[in-house]
């Protein structure tokens, strides 16, 4: 007889080991290299404790209906979609859209450096240039295309970045892509940002520097000294260029995000933003003072130049998306979204789990250790919550997390349902882990 370690019927190996192990593989086919992630993968599939590629049955509402990728069928209250303002569903919204592709059709009609652009999109890029007390924006494919394409479009290999450790990874691998000299500093640690900064004008008095932040942190939920960041830049003749994509268009009295609450509005270099998270479409942007940026960028960052431009029916949902941002509906939709916020933070508090940062879209709950918290995600479904888990390497070992994000939709008992099954999920999950390792009889083969 052999025997298989598990914990509640749970394999051992399927609460051990990080995506971080399959990074780098040694064999030299390369699709089989492959291999090795998958098998680990399939042992959490088969055991239930492989939380991701779901897929909703409709759109993201405040509850829905997800698939996993076995095809189990799950309903619950949903905390895994970034809709901040509700909007996807919102009936002007979806109106916006449908009237642009009965004009202009379905999809665009090159690059943004040929004849991609449309009316609307240079219309909407004139707009978020306003709203954020810039001269300049530029759409991009997608936020991921915007904040690799920024810095790979600017930055040269003999050039510099000074980069938040927690930047997200389509800064980091933009970086990465652009030059050697990538260096980090402590994640909003402003003296350690300008420490770097120094050491690099003490050796090279003429390469450019870009440093590189968000407005707020998405796996944290906390924000920078923005204003020292940008005088820092200054001081070392650097460039700030500022992440947005969590906070721009549902945070602040207006809308405009930690740069607005900092009065920033007008004064950071560069200002680059996602439409995912608020705006009810995919897309994103890079704003600026200078023409000349801008142009630079649509000829020289490659996921402008070399994709195509949003689609106008994606172009309409923000632009509309943006006229409820800027309205009172959206300002009562903000204050709606911040009411969930502190109702969901408050009673996690009461029921004695912990969460971390400041009240944003995002209340990432603490789980720390990654078998407890797959274990918890795999019981989440069982109470009725869609949620996403965070572990590591997208956090730190032993710093899992559930990252609830936040609409403006949500109701009450659906913040109640989300504290209630939460809270059931791990300490059903601390029961099993308490109870130790138990070894299951498995047949030989054959």
């Amino acid at each position: 007889m052999n025997y298989i370690k598990t914990i509640g019927g749970i394999p051992t190996s399927a609460l051990e080991g990080s995506m971080r192990d399959f990074r780098v593989m040694d064999d030299v086919d390369l699709i089989n290299r492959c291999d090795a992630f998958y098998n680990w993968q399939d042992v959490r599939r088969q055991s239930g404790t492989w939380p991701f590629s779901r897929a909703t049955e409709s759109g993201p509402a405040s509850s829905c209906a997800v698939r996993d990728d076995c095809g189990n069928l799950s309903n619950g209250v949903n905390f895994a979609s970034q809709d901040y303002l509700s909007l996807s569903s919102h009936p002007e919204v979806a109106n916006a859209a449908h009237d642009a592709m009965e004009v202009f059709g379905v999809h665009s009609a090159g690059s943004p450096a040929l004849v991609g652009n449309t009316s609307i999109s240079v219309a909407l890029e004139q707009r978020l240039a306003e709203y954020l007390q810039m001269n300049e924006a530029i759409l991009y494919p997608t936020g991921w295309a915007a904040g690799f394409g920024v810095i790979k479009g600017l930055i040269r290999s003999h050039d510099y970045i000074v980069m938040d450790s927690l930047s997200h990874a389509c800064l980091q691998t933009g970086a990465q892509a652009a030059t050697r000299n990538v260096v980090l500093f402590r994640h909003n640690d402003i003296e350690h940002c300008r420490a770097r900064l120094a050491k690099i004008r003490q050796r090279d008095a003429k390469a450019g520097i870009m440093v590189v932040t968000e407005s707020l942190f998405s796996m944290d939920s906390d924000t920078p000294d923005i204003t020292a960041l940008q005088e820092a830049a200054d001081e070392y003749g650097a460039t700030l260029m500022v992440d947005v994509a969590h906070d721009f268009g549902c945070l602040g009295d207006d809308g405009t995000g930690h740069i607005g609450i900092q009065n920033m509005l007008g004064k950071v270099d560069l200002v680059m933003g996602s439409f995912s998270k608020t705006f009810a479409s995919n897309g994103g942007f890079v704003a600026t003072n200078n023409r000349a940026v801008k142009e630079y960028l649509r000829f020289y960052s490659p996921t402008c130049t070399f994709s195509n431009a949003l689609s106008p029916v994606q172009v309409a949902a923000v632009t509309k998306a943006l006229d409820i941002v800027q309205s009172e509906e959206g300002a009562h939709l903000r204050q709606q979204l911040m009411n969930n916020i502190l109702s969901l933070r408050s009673k996690l508090s009461e029921g004695g789990m912990d969460y971390y940062g400041e009240p944003s879209a995002i209340v990432a709950v603490k789980t720390g250790d990654e078998a407890l918290a797959r274990i918890t995600a795999r019981a989440l479904p069982d109470f009725g919550l869609i949620a996403n888990l965070v572990e590591f390497p997208a956090v730190g070992k032993g710093l899992a997390r559930f990252r609830l994000q936040v609409m403006a939709g949500h109701t009450s008992s659906e913040i109640d349902k989300a504290v209630e099954s939460i809270g059931g999920a791990m300490q059903l999950a601390t029961a099993k882990l308490e109870a130790g390792i138990d070894q299951d009889e498995i047949l030989k083969a054959g």
